[in-house]
């Protein structure tokens, strides 16, 4: 691919972004939308990061090197539920889910 190629691509995604992202605030500035729109996006970041989380947390082959090597994230992953339902702090479920994957891969 060469440089023309290269910044013709990158231009056409640089725009089509910009008319994607840009082109519904000035169709909605001014405008209200209904509340039942509003609650259905307030879904929409919980459900991409339940959708990111859900993807490393679950492969197809997750146990194929044996039981505890697939056992050993979700365990984590019940240890930060935990802590986040307990103490709403990002910092501590953070804290925790890096010191008990650390703690399951030892054993």
């Amino acid at each position: 691919m060469s440089w023309g190629d290269f910044l013709i691509v990158f231009v056409s995604c640089a725009i089509t972004m910009l008319i994607c992202r840009v082109a519904p605030l000035f169709a909605l500035k001014g405008r209200s939308l209904p509340e039942g729109v509003e609650r259905a996006l307030g879904y929409i970041p919980p459900a991409a990061f339940a959708a990111l989380v859900a993807n490393d947390l679950l492969t197809p082959g997750m146990f194929d090197a044996g039981l505890w090597p697939a056992a050993a994230p979700l365990v984590a992953s019940l240890a930060v539920v935990l802590v986040a339902w307990k103490s709403k702090s990002l910092l501590w479920s953070a804290v925790t889910g890096v010191t008990a994957y650390a703690l399951l891969t030892l054993i």
